[in-house]
């Protein structure tokens, strides 16, 4: 057991006497072990007590690679604005009203009577119940759509909502198309399903009518997956006319759609491109193609991660398949979560945490403008993520290891990449998790180490 200390040993010391430089990759684990005559699993532990010194970073898909600065270092290397005097990660994205725990907790006080416990501790059908299905369609309605209660199913969460419906709808082999940058779970779904995903371009209104036209005369396409409501990771929302021309595409393909809506909470009627166009109503795809399309959401984001329910509602004639994928899947919702979210929404406490964290985005909004000004980032103004096209000569790869080690945890732009090596050099920034002084110093540690190697901002 010891020997893999040894060996990691010798890498440490060529990484803090500079033989290996900081965004190096190191070889993959298999090529490493043939090369020190090792097994496979040892040297997995040693990549991973690299990983634990804080001396490499791995990266998904992508590698592993040295870090920019030994973690022991990493204070002296960064003078301004300083290392962080905490770990910051925007990786993860779950925002947090103020007071939000105060809110909740009040409603589910009365699930904890044994007589009504007893009840929230039944399993929970994937159609839930008609109070569920109520309250479902009143969350999800928007000024010029109401989806009917009895195309309401539930799941855990939405990424199973997400898991669900393309089992539903798609056999193993068969082709979703889907943006050029993608939410990662939907890859990472696809890959257990045997699903093949199909990159199609878009622009600043949206997917590209075309692009799923010519991708389906190629092969016929078995759905389509979108976020046309604050794309993550690139916070684009599609214009009005855009989802008229892609609700037509789709009757005339007869070709099913999945409209994920997970952060389309945020979204308001008076939004506008950054060239100051007003993008108009909100509604979703499903108001003009509700005979294919299927709705995901969740409260994952507009409540908390840790007691959720995912939504889907889906075509009158695709109910059954869909709960059935529900059910096969083990996908159900909670019935504790379901009693929950029903209260939570019939009390208004749901629509309270919409608007704190929509005033809580703009905030952050305001912040990342400020730390980031002159730099190429892509938001919204109420999105809780942002992309980041780097300044050359840094590489994503790169850049995540810099971060890393001051403590700041990135998203790669390649873990959105659908096609590999087929994404510009970008970063996701999550601004939803960290308090907002924490956001501000990292953003603004960000900002320095850009610039520390050409590019960014003048004067840092």
């Amino acid at each position: 057991m010891g020997d893999y200390r040894r060996i990691a040993d010798l890498i440490a010391d060529d990484i803090t006497t500079g033989r290996l430089k900081p965004g190096q990759r190191l070889p993959p684990q298999r090529a490493f072990a043939r090369r020190r005559g090792i097994a496979p699993s040892t040297a997995g532990r040693v990549y991973g007590e690299l990983v634990r010194r804080g001396l490499v970073v791995g990266e998904v898909g992508r590698g592993t690679f040295v870090r920019a600065a030994p973690a022991e270092s990493a204070g002296r290397a960064l003078a301004e604005p300083g290392p962080a005097d905490a770990p910051v990660n925007m990786q993860l994205n779950y925002p947090s009203a103020p007071g939000q725990e105060e809110l909740l907790a009040p409603v589910l006080a009365p699930l904890l009577r044994p007589d009504v416990l007893a009840e929230a501790l039944l399993p929970a059908a994937a159609t839930g119940t008609a109070a569920a299905r109520e309250a479902a369609a009143a969350l999800l309605a928007t000024p010029g759509w109401r989806p009917d209660p009895d195309r309401l199913l539930f799941t855990g969460n939405a990424r199973q909502a997400i898991a669900a419906v393309l089992a539903s709808l798609v056999r193993p082999g068969g082709r979703v198309g889907v943006e050029q940058l993608t939410y990662p779970l939907v890859k990472e779904i696809a890959a257990r399903l045997a699903i093949t995903l199909v990159p199609l371009a878009g622009d600043r209104a949206g997917l590209l009518p075309e692009a799923v036209a010519a991708a389906h005369r190629t092969a016929p396409l078995s759905a389509l997956y979108l976020q046309p409501a604050l794309h993550n990771p690139t916070s684009l929302r599609t214009s009005g006319p855009r989802l008229l021309q892609l609700a037509q595409l789709a009757h005339d393909l007869n070709l099913p759609v999945v409209e994920d809506r997970i952060w389309s909470f945020l979204v308001g009627p008076d939004d506008r491109h950054g060239r100051g166009e007003c993008l108009g109503p909100v509604d979703p795809l499903a108001a003009h193609a509700p005979a294919l399309t299927h709705v995901v959401d969740g409260l994952s984001k507009r409540v908390a991660p840790g007691l959720t329910v995912g939504f889907l509602v889906v075509p009158p004639h695709r109910v059954g398949a869909v709960a059935g994928a529900v059910r096969s899947g083990g996908w159900s919702a909670g019935r504790f979560a379901l009693e929950a979210a029903v209260r939570w929404a019939g009390e208004g406490i749901v629509a309270r945490l919409t608007e704190a964290k929509r005033a809580d985005a703009t905030r952050r909004q305001r912040i990342l403008a400020q730390e980031l000004d002159g730099f190429a980032v892509r938001s919204a103004p109420r999105a809780y993520f942002a992309w980041w096209e780097l300044p050359a000569p840094w590489r994503a790869d790169t850049f995540t290891a810099a971060a890393a080690a001051h403590g700041i945890a990135l998203t790669p732009g390649p873990a959105f990449a659908v096609t590999p090596g087929h994404t510009p050099d970008a970063v996701r920034l999550g601004l939803a998790s960290a308090g907002e002084r924490d956001l501000r110093r990292a953003l603004r540690t960000l900002a320095h180490i850009a610039a520390r190697r050409g590019g960014g901002r003048a004067g840092l």
